[in-house]
């Protein structure tokens, strides 16, 4: 069962949902606008020959920090990780992470297939943001990208994403192409 506007804020208010920072105005009907932060992982395409994460052979990559009146142009084709400007989570909803369709309309992409963030995972979610038209899009940090919406579980989760989550610590590091040596190391595992 999806929770209304209603149910959203008085979840808020009460505690059961964080969201930081929280304005009313991006609530909607059934769910809640996010913004883009203004950090960004990119692959470093003339250092990366191939991805094959069996065996942990993974792209170079590099961050970028945006300020809040800069622009970053995403080309067709491309997909970079982004981060939400909001911190959120719940210990007591599911919460699925939406495209907006005025984006999806001009071919932007915000995630790839993970859209869903487990009760007891708190974070500024990362975006899976790509270019599927033909021409650049330019997002801007600050720019609504993204809906949340939040189902009520019918029982509690036997298991904690707090304890046994993949992803259950709000960094990038996992993101992040192993060590020149490691990198090696796992390339001549082959």
């Amino acid at each position: 069962m999806y929770l209304s506007d209603v149910d959203i804020e008085r979840a808020i208010q009460e505690g059961e949902i964080t969201l930081d920072p929280y304005e009313p105005r991006r609530l909607q009907p059934v769910s809640y606008d996010i913004c883009l932060g203004n950090k960004f992982i990119v692959n470093e395409e003339s250092a990366t020959h191939i991805v094959d994460p069996v065996k942990k052979i993974f792209a170079k990559t590099r961050e970028i920090t945006l300020d809040d009146d800069d622009v970053f142009v995403l080309h067709p084709g491309i997909s970079v990780l982004g981060v939400s400007k909001e911190y959120f989570g719940s210990d007591h909803y599911l919460i699925q992470v939406g495209g907006k369709s005025s984006l999806a309309r001009v071919g932007l992409m915000i995630h790839n297939t993970a859209g869903i963030i487990n009760p007891g995972h708190f974070l500024h979610v990362t975006l899976e943001l790509s270019n599927q038209n033909n021409v650049p899009i330019i997002i801007r940090p600050g720019m609504e990208i993204a809906q949340l919406t939040f189902s009520k579980l019918t029982s509690p989760c036997k298991q904690s994403y707090k304890k046994n989550g993949r992803y259950a610590k709000d960094n990038w590091k996992h993101f992040v192409a192993p060590k020149a040596k490691r990198a090696a190391k796992l390339a001549g595992k082959r």
